[in-house]
C-alpha cells in the first residue's frame, strides 16, 4: 500500500485549519483522514517556505530603498549639471 499523494492546496487548507481557524490537530487529522504525524510535517514545511519569503520581502524592500538613493542622487547630480552648463556660458 502506498502513500498517498496530497495536493500542495490540501496541505495549506489543513494546516490552516489548525493555525488560524484554532482546531486541535487531532481533530482536523481524523475529519480529514490525514495522520497527525504528516500534519505537524506539513506545518513545519509551510513555516519554513514563509520564512524564506519573508528574506526575499526583506531583500526586495533594501533594494527599494537603496535605488530610491541612486535616483535621488541622479537627480541632484542632474541638477547641478544643468546649473554648471548654465554658468560656463
Amino acid at each position: 500500500m502506498g502513500k498517498p499523494n496530497f495536493s500542495d492546496e490540501f496541505k495549506r487548507d489543513a494546516v490552516a485549519q489548525i493555525t488560524e481557524r484554532g482546531y486541535p490537530v487531532a481533530e482536523v487529522s481524523q475529519r480529514l483522514g490525514v495522520s497527525q504525524h504528516s500534519l505537524y510535517a506539513w506545518k513545519r514545511q509551510l513555516a519554513r517556505q514563509v520564512s524564506g519569503d519573508a528574506g526575499k520581502d526583506a531583500e526586495i524592500r533594501q533594494l527599494k530603498r537603496e535605488l530610491a538613493r541612486v535616483t535621488e542622487e541622479r537627480d541632484i547630480l542632474k541638477k547641478a549639471t544643468a546649473y554648471f552648463a548654465r554658468d560656463a556660458k
